[in-house]
């Protein structure tokens, strides 16, 4: 959980690495700067928040206007950098809207909240069976990110092995380029020397 200031009508958007076919929930609460107490208020009525999440591949994955405390979800189809981005749904024009706001963010990426009210329900070999299923579910989610992990390493490796061999083709071509520039020289001088009778 994090939180930043914002200004009024400012959007500000952070980038989550997800892995494909995983769950993301985001919880933020909006604070408002009040001018006479000092202070931020603890919640800001009337305002709203527009959440918009980008995919990797610039789908809009999630655009939609939340109140000023709420719970975002979306489900990422590919792996790699999603953009979620927050903005005030103010209507106070640039120059008026000088309020400062907090935004509170928590975000958790592959996770199923644990119902424990429905587990108190049950009785205990209900209870026992409702969290073997969460923990098969975070094993699941740790097998998908370890996988992810293992494609962007991979992909890490051959392109460093690729930088690797043109480093090393280039050193190549330079050095040959040296030695033809040598020997060119060298034989340059020698015709000169032997054109002026000096050998």
């Amino acid at each position: 959980a994090l939180y930043f200031h914002s200004g009024e009508r400012e959007e500000k958007c952070i980038i989550e690495d997800v892995p494909s076919d995983t769950l993301v929930i985001g919880n933020y609460k909006v604070q408002r700067w009040d001018t006479h107490k000092q202070e931020f208020l603890e919640s800001a009525p009337g305002l709203g928040m527009f959440v918009t999440v980008t995919a990797p591949s610039a789908e809009i994955l999630l655009s939609k206007l939340y109140g000023p405390q709420g719970t975002f979800s979306f489900t990422s189809y590919f792996p790699g950098e999603h953009i979620i981005c927050l903005q005030s749904n103010s209507t106070r024009f640039v120059a008026f809207a000088g309020s400062k706001l907090r935004i509170h963010l928590d975000i958790r990426v592959g996770e199923h909240f644990f119902d424990e009210s429905a587990v108190q329900a049950k009785d205990k070999v209900n209870e026992v069976s409702l969290r073997l299923e969460h923990i098969i579910e975070n094993i699941h989610h740790v097998s998908k990110e370890q996988n992810y992990e293992r494609e962007r390493e991979e992909k890490f490796r051959k392109t460093s092995e690729e930088t690797n061999s043109n480093i090393l083709w280039w050193a190549i071509v330079q050095t040959l380029i040296l030695i033809s520039v040598g020997i060119w020289q060298i034989k340059s001088l020698r015709d000169f020397f032997i054109s002026k009778k000096l050998v």
